[in-house]
């Protein structure tokens, strides 16, 4: 979506330059421009230039034409008059405030327009400037995700030829701690030192960025946690965390793609991450593992919780894989993984009394709303053999051995498990 602004913007700054149109003409042909070039309708209620005491012009009250329109209160771009008259496109700084995003409405621009850009500025003997645009700055602008949950970012970016941000920062708007992400170019290499403030901690590292490769451009980055709350992570992005404690861990960050957007769709990152000691909040494990699944209400204090974290990006949303989870609460050894996509939660567990030697195993599902924990009936008829046999040690053992039959045989997770407890 910034290059269907980046057009707008580079579109407006060449029509001033072009015949000096009056304010309702410049308006006129910015709407049918941005048609054009996107195959969306666009509304402006008015659009202002002057060329004293600076270049400026100055678009009011923007709208695209969709059920939830992109809107943008107001932009302010300070073309150079020198450029202009040797019909090159450069702009010393462009303003935007009050913007509004609904993902659904951007996703409509998914592949519409392509090379709009350089199309626009480049007609009618028009070029791009080494660099088009010196430094772009936003305030309000505010992104709203597939639930409807509306997050306002502020920020703003210094290019470099090439369209390389030489400086960029973005921030959480009235956010505390402070969240932001901080980009600083090292030479005029492409790398970019990578300074994240979140939780109360960092998460900083590098980011290299490859352009030439069989996908166009590729990044990397790699990044170091430290102290980050996870509680606080998450409420400034707007969600409510299941766990207490503060993250150590080490992320890396691939992307790749013909442009930006598509970069952003191909988003992967791994983080091997330790939180010690952590909190498991409304879910008592121990009571669980003694029920079965049938009550879990409280909360489990753990020593260790270790794992790695998956997220790639979907156009269903964010898909999350955790592998490798370990928690260890005084005897209590959990093991498992789990998935979590549109906030629909499967996977396995496995809870050790005696690490490793003596275990319960059982199902996570339902959603992060209303998680369920259930034994399946292979495990549970396991568990009534080994009852039989020897009570305790023989049930555990029962149970891990009838799920192990049932998985052998092909058998599937019961549609309804024997045994389940949801969440209130």
């Amino acid at each position: 979506m910034l290059a269907v602004l980046v057009l707008l913007m580079l579109v407006t700054a060449g029509l001033v330059a072009w015949w000096l149109p009056s304010d309702a003409e410049l308006a006129a042909r910015l709407q049918t421009e941005f048609e054009k070039r996107s195959g969306i309708g666009l509304k402006v209620d008015r659009v202002h230039w002057a060329l004293r005491p600076v270049p400026v012009v100055v678009i009011d009250g923007i709208a695209t034409v969709q059920d939830k329109p992109i809107t943008v209160r107001r932009i302010a771009l300070r073309p150079q008059l020198s450029a202009l008259w040797n019909r090159r496109v450069a702009i010393d700084e462009i303003d935007i405030d009050g913007a509004v995003f609904p993902r659904d409405s951007v996703r409509a621009f998914r592949g519409r327009g392509d090379g709009a850009v350089e199309a626009a500025a480049t007609g009618n003997g028009w070029a791009l400037a080494e660099r088009p645009v010196e430094r772009v700055q936003f305030t309000d602008l505010t992104w709203i995700d597939r639930r409807g949950i509306a997050l306002a970012y502020e920020g703003d970016v210094e290019f470099d030829p090439g369209w390389r941000p030489r400086r960029a920062e973005g921030r959480r708007a009235n956010v505390d701690p402070m969240t932001r992400l901080r980009l600083e170019r090292e030479g005029d290499a492409d790398r970019w030192r990578t300074l994240i403030d979140v939780g109360g901690g960092t998460w900083n590292g590098t980011t290299t960025l490859d352009i030439g490769g069989k996908t166009g451009l590729s990044a990397h980055a790699e990044l170091e946690a430290v102290n980050v709350d996870i509680a606080q992570l998450v409420a400034a992005f707007g969600r409510n965390s299941a766990v207490k404690g503060k993250l150590q861990g080490r992320t890396e960050i691939d992307a790749s793609g013909e442009d930006p957007a598509a970069m952003a769709r191909s988003l992967h990152t791994r983080t091997r991450f330790v939180v010690k000691p952590a909190t498991v909040l409304r879910f008592d494990l121990a009571k669980a593992v003694r029920t079965a699944g049938m009550e879990r209400d409280g909360q489990t204090v753990l020593d260790a919780l270790t794992g790695t974290l998956d997220t790639q990006a979907t156009d269903d949303g964010m898909a999350l894989r955790y592998t490798g989870m370990r928690a260890r609460s005084g005897l209590l050894t959990a093991t498992g993984s789990a998935r979590v996509l549109n906030r629909q939660l499967d996977g396995d567990v496995a809870v050790d009394l005696v690490d490793g030697v003596v275990g319960v195993p059982l199902k996570l599902g339902g959603t992060l709303d209303a998680p369920q924990l259930s034994i399946t009936g292979g495990a549970l008829t396991g568990a009534a053999i080994g009852s039989a046999v020897m009570p305790g040690v023989g049930t555990a053992i029962g149970a891990r051995i009838g799920q192990q039959v049932e998985q052998i045989f092909g058998g599937k997770p019961d549609p309804k498990p024997a045994r389940s407890a949801r969440t209130p």
